[in-house]
């Protein structure tokens, strides 16, 4: 009995070892099969969401590798290299997903899909070439992310004229009283800009700042005297003597005078003074009719009316040395400087007689001087009295 159990007891042990044998031999089939299969794989450095991983793939190209992955790309994404590049050994794989943005230039809003990092890339990316007096928001370091909101406005240039200087600036659109501000240009209470200060600025605007100053000017003027006359019947009828010379009153106005950049456009009269008023001129005129014939004088030596005679004859005027211009019988020459007058000796020629002087004219008997004496006349001339010399002229009295 004991014999027979024996060779059972053996074989089993026989079969044990090789069921042993044939797993050992799969086990290190497998763990050799794996350790080929993770030994062939490709090591690809993969960018994604600003981080950056190291990834091991079998997968052939660079769209297998995101699928893999999981990554669900767009036609709007940015993948560097191009999805259908060939995975190789040590390759970096960058991946950026496209944002959507609300992007507004110059007023006008609308969306963009961008693979942009930051605002100052998305300008880049739309062709806009910034410059230091745009608007924009946020900041171009400021990051993008999905359904960001990026304002951009654009700036353009206008003029300022202002204190007689013409200014070019650069300006994003806005009203005029906010660019004077930006720029610290005050208005005074009377100063005004043209266009108005709530109007929008355009490009190529001009702006005009209008300086008002308000000043009160005093301008002194003369007041005109009158003249006025008085009938003499101590004068031949006809002559006329000065005998108040006339004096002319003053003025004084106050305007108040408006400047616009230094130019007046209009002026006000505010106030009236009197300074001092005019004195009339007086005139006698002669009222006396003539005698039947020519007086003589004491002397008796005055020749009769009509009778022509030979005179030495000079001229004066009214501005002589230590001449007053009033003449003996009270005519201004100065006041009259187109009256005919004779200077004559009162014993030869009474005064106030009309004397005719041949070739010169009819002249008044209304003067005298220390050296006409005799048959000698002295002829006032308003002019050219110096280049007259000493004439010899035949007279008559008229009366």
């Amino acid at each position: 009995m004991i014999q027979k159990i024996k060779p059972v007891f053996s074989s089993n042990i026989l079969r044990n070892k090789w069921v042993i044998s044939g797993v050992s031999f799969l086990l290190l089939l497998i763990v050799t099969a794996f350790a080929s299969y993770e030994f062939t794989k490709l090591s690809v450095t993969l960018n994604m969401d600003g981080e950056e991983q190291i990834v091991f793939t079998h997968e052939a190209t660079v769209e297998g590798l995101l699928q893999e992955q999981e990554v669900d790309v767009t036609s709007r994404d940015e993948v560097i290299p191009s999805l259908d590049t060939k995975l190789e050994d040590d390759m970096v794989v960058t991946y950026k997903p496209a944002n959507l943005v609300i992007f507004t230039k110059n007023g006008e809003t609308g969306t963009v899909w961008t693979t942009a990092e930051t605002v100052s890339d998305l300008l880049h990316e739309k062709e806009i070439k910034v410059s230091e007096y745009d608007r924009i928001e946020p900041s171009l370091r400021a990051p993008i992310s999905e359904r960001t909101s990026v304002v951009y406005e654009e700036s353009f240039p206008v003029t300022i004229n202002v204190d007689g200087d013409e200014e070019e600036v650069w300006t994003i659109p806005t009203n005029v009283a906010n660019l004077l501000d930006r720029e610290n240009i005050t208005l005074n209470d009377d100063d005004f800009v043209e266009p108005k200060k709530e109007e929008e600025i355009t490009s190529e605007m001009d702006i005009n700042v209008v300086r008002v100053e308000t000043k009160e000017e005093i301008v002194e003027e003369s007041k005109n005297y009158a003249t006025v006359t008085r009938n003499d019947d101590s004068l031949p009828s006809g002559e006329e003597r000065v005998i108040e010379a006339g004096t002319e009153g003053k003025l004084e106005k106050h305007y108040e005078v408006t400047y616009e950049n230094g130019e007046e456009v209009s002026r006000e009269l505010i106030e009236e003074m009197t300074i001092s008023e005019p004195e009339d001129r007086i005139v006698a005129v002669g009222t006396r009719q003539p005698s039947s014939g020519v007086s003589r004088s004491s002397s008796g030596t005055s020749g009769n009316a009509g009778e022509w005679r030979t005179f030495t004859s000079t001229a004066y005027t009214a501005y002589c040395t230590g001449c007053s211009g009033v003449t003996a019988t009270g005519i201004d020459l100065r006041s009259n400087p187109n009256q005919n007058v004779i200077a004559v000796d009162p014993n030869v020629i009474p005064l106030g007689s009309r004397v005719e002087i041949e070739g010169k004219g009819v002249y008044l008997a209304a003067d005298t001087g220390g050296a006409i004496q005799g048959e000698k006349i002295d002829i006032f001339k308003p002019d050219g009295a110096h280049s007259y010399g000493r004439q010899s002229v035949r007279i008559r009295i008229l009366e």
